[in-house]
């Protein structure tokens, strides 16, 4: 993941983790959240929320807040991230769990996680 999202080093591979599970928990409802982080690692699950509070909010609010997270206001730096934090937990939990969690989100989060392009 370092590599593809083009992070110097663990510290900041841990921080984009961190700040792309803690806003992906923000906009899961109800027990999602607690049932993605049951498939993932304790330390890594650890920064989702066991409750989902099911904000709404577009993709580019979630790169936004990404950003924010990360403690910078680039926002094309945080999409690559949350884009590599997405294929990482994609190849990390079972097909029906991420296909639970495609469900929970609209369509045009397909960029984010790598299930359709983004349209222009």
């Amino acid at each position: 993941m370092r590599d593809s999202a083009h992070l110097d080093t663990s510290e900041d591979a841990e921080r984009a983790v961190r700040a792309t599970l803690q806003v992906l928990g923000e906009r899961l409802a109800g027990g999602e959240s607690a049932d993605l982080a049951s498939q993932l690692p304790p330390a890594v699950a650890q920064a989702l929320p066991e409750q989902g509070s099911g904000e709404p909010f577009a993709l580019e609010e979630f790169y936004r807040r990404v950003a924010d997270r990360e403690g910078t206001d680039d926002v094309r730096q945080a999409r690559r991230h949350a884009r590599a934090v997405l294929a990482v937990i994609k190849s990390s939990v079972t097909p029906g769990q991420f296909d639970h969690l495609v469900a929970q989100l609209p369509a045009s989060y397909g960029d984010l996680l790598g299930t359709r392009p983004v349209q222009h």
